[in-house]
């Protein structure tokens, strides 16, 4: 029998325990039939202040990820969405694809992640030449502009927003992320990409299209638009860009 309520689907979302941004998002973003269950990656330092930090960080989302796993398999979801972008994007194309082989081992479960999520939407609105940003430290830009390139799209420019720590990547408001699109944009993008989980510009991207007049990706909305169409659901939702009401 169906689960009462994700009688359609019910997708595990991993994510950092330090993340206050993607339940947001999944619950602004929800669909009738589908619901969603955490299981979080615990961070004991969630201190961002250099290139090592950030490193550090990711050698603790790596210890943790099994037992996140472990624990929101017991909900027996359908589905799997990794809701942390850095491990998706790190070592490039094939970094992100052995995570995808690695989890759906682990699990016997298909998985959404950020790295393929972001490129299948670029896919989708034809986006060639991109621009990229992150809340995160240069390392972490260095992985996401080298997965884009792997995979046959030109990043003409890029921005790492340089947070101090993961919990102040939620922090950052609109205020502060309209001038960092605006200098990214140029005519010679077809689309921007915004990275980092954390970081709340599910709304603020498809404000972002209506003055740029080209595609602003969320890297959450590319989450959930992507874990919906894998699943089937053509449903289409507004107010938070063309992704998830044209495509």
């Amino acid at each position: 029998m169906p689960d009462v309520a994700g009688f359609r689907v019910k997708i595990g979302v991993l994510i950092p325990s330090t993340n206050t941004i993607v339940e947001a998002d999944c619950s602004a973003m929800h669909i009738p039939g589908v619901t969603f269950h955490t299981g979080r990656m615990y961070i004991a330092h969630d201190k961002l202040g250099s290139d090592r930090a950030f490193e550090q960080l990711l050698a603790e989302i790596t210890a943790s990820l099994d037992i996140a796993l472990r624990d929101v398999l017991t909900c027996a979801p359908d589905y799997l969405i990794m809701g942390m972008s850095a491990p998706t994007f790190w070592d490039g194309k094939e970094g992100g694809q052995k995570f995808v082989e690695e989890i759906q081992a682990k699990s016997g479960l298909k998985i959404s992640i950020g790295s393929a999520a972001c490129r299948a939407a670029l896919d989708a609105v034809q986006a060639k030449r991109i621009a990229v940003f992150t809340p995160a430290q240069p390392v972490m830009l260095e992985q996401i502009v080298r997965y884009f390139e792997e995979c046959g799209f030109t990043v003409v420019r890029q921005t790492a927003m340089q947070a101090a720590s993961a919990t102040a990547i939620a922090h950052i408001a609109p205020t502060e992320l309209r001038p960092v699109i605006k200098a990214l944009d140029g005519p010679d993008i077809d689309a921007i990409v915004q990275c980092g989980t954390n970081l709340s510009m599910a709304r603020l991207a498809a404000e972002a299209e209506g003055w740029l007049g080209k595609p602003v990706i969320a890297i959450n909305t590319a989450l959930l638009w992507h874990a919906y169409r894998a699943n089937g659901f053509t449903d289409r939702l507004y107010g938070f860009g063309s992704l998830l009401s044209e495509y």
